[in-house]
């Protein structure tokens, strides 16, 4: 049997305007947290200790370091991407912030290469202070894709009592329909299946499908994407064995519970997925890159620039996309010490079986 270790977090800081830094500084002030991994923050200690001033009740010990290999195991860890001084502006959306912020995440990203951290957590980037010739990104997401040459990824979004994923992510409302195939929902749900056994130990996940259209269509009379693509896509993927379930009426879907009959749910589009999810994740929810080699977590808000600097930034989404990463770095060491020792599933199975039956008796 494989012995596990602790992981090793990197985290980006974000824009350095944003409420990024202030988030680290407040979910690191819990020492408790490096009992569960050794983070890694790729920024500056400069920065760190401008936000620090602004945050007085808020106390963190950490240490700059040259290599990852010199982490400390019980303290944050600091990894200088830059030396140079910064004029921070809290609050001020500036070429300055993304481009530091955008410096943060490649260099964790090379870390991730070199396999150096076990995970990545990403505070947020604001998706216009970011873009610049050397970084032509809709967001984190696409930027990853391309880093790890992954055939396709997903947008997840996860909390305690929900998974939803995104078909469609950052794309105008007068484009999701060109956008929605057979084919790439099929593949969606493909990957969401695959996602769900090997990041979060659901050996038979069950997935609903969310319409496009009011009434998910009403058969044909406000909109035809239900029965001629999401309909036909829906029961491809059943004949290639995942249990899946669909067109739902978004509306009526999530306002009736009918998610927590689910392991996921599959939106078409990106409001249609995130209102209902931010407003019953209750500030807890986590977005995960699904289909990534490596593992990538982060809140589920933005940049926040109307209280930054002001010592009101709330970590408890930061908090859950750190604790979400180390779960499935847990659960992917589980899931491939399983795949490489097949009896040890077997096993797993038979004292499942015992467990439940004698809860029966």
């Amino acid at each position: 049997m494989s012995v596990q270790k602790k992981p090793v977090i990197g985290v980006s800081v974000g824009d350095l305007n944003g409420i990024g830094i202030e988030l680290i500084i407040k979910t690191f002030s819990d020492n408790r947290i490096m009992d569960f991994c050794t983070p890694i923050v790729f920024g500056s200690s400069k920065a760190i200790n401008f936000y620090r001033k602004l945050s007085p009740d808020f106390s963190i010990n950490y240490t700059s370091i040259k290599e990852i290999a010199r982490a400390l195991p019980k303290q944050l860890n600091i990894i200088n991407v830059w030396e140079e001084d910064v004029d921070i502006q809290p609050g001020q959306m500036n070429e300055t912030g993304g481009k530091y912020g955008v410096r943060s995440v490649q260099a964790a990203v090379n870390a991730l290469k070199e396999r150096t951290i076990d995970a990545l957590i990403t505070a947020p980037l604001h998706k216009f202070t970011m873009q610049s010739s050397d970084f032509n990104f809709t967001g984190h997401t696409p930027y990853l894709q391309q880093a790890f040459k992954a055939d396709d990824v997903l947008m997840l979004m996860i909390a305690e009592n929900m998974r939803v994923g995104l078909l469609t992510e950052h794309v105008a409302i007068g484009e999701v329909a060109k956008q929605i195939t057979k084919e790439k929902i099929i593949h969606k749900i493909n990957l969401l299946k695959n996602s769900l056994q090997k990041d979060f130990g659901i050996e038979k996940p069950k997935i609903a499908i969310l319409g496009l259209n009011p009434h998910a269509g009403d058969e044909g009379l406000v909109g035809r994407e239900e029965k001629e693509i999401i309909r036909p896509a829906v029961l491809e993927s059943k004949k290639n064995d995942v249990i899946v379930m669909g067109p739902y009426s978004a509306d009526a879907f999530f306002a009736r519970g009918h998610h927590e009959k689910f392991d996921a749910v599959l939106a078409m589009y990106h409001d249609q997925g995130l209102i209902p999810f931010k407003s019953l994740a209750l500030g807890e929810g986590t977005n995960f890159t699904a289909g990534l080699p490596v593992i990538r977590t982060s809140p589920d808000h933005g940049t926040a620039f109307d209280i930054a600097g002001k010592n009101k930034a709330d970590e408890s989404s930061f908090r859950a996309a750190i604790f979400a990463a180390i779960e499935i770095f847990d659960t992917r060491f589980e899931y491939d010490d399983m795949r490489k020792n097949p009896l040890r599933k077997i096993s797993a199975r038979i004292l499942a079986n015992a467990v439940d039956e004698r809860i029966d008796e």
